[in-house]
């Protein structure tokens, strides 16, 4: 018990140095990104199925986030294009 508090209490100390190292233009693209996603959730009850603006939107502002974050978002090549395999 006490060496997995230990643990959590690390972890979540690194990941605060991670926050605090970012950019804030990355920080604020990030925020956006969230925010715009979330709309294209609200506005559907199943699958989203974001439309051509909201696929570029998400897609520039995705280009301002670390690597490693890009890869966490809803637009794929599965959600692009309706009855195509890609992009």
């Amino acid at each position: 018990m006490l060496v997995r508090r230990a643990y959590l209490i690390t972890m979540r100390i690194f990941a605060w140095l991670v926050l605090l190292s970012r950019s804030s233009a990355a920080k604020n693209a990030g925020i956006l990104k969230l925010r715009h996603e979330l709309a294209v959730l609200r506005r559907q009850v199943t699958t989203p199925k974001p439309g051509w603006s909201d696929r570029a939107l998400l897609a520039a502002l995705a280009r301002l986030l670390p690597r490693a974050l890009r890869g966490h978002r809803i637009v794929s090549p599965r959600t692009c294009w309706p009855g195509t395999s890609g992009w």
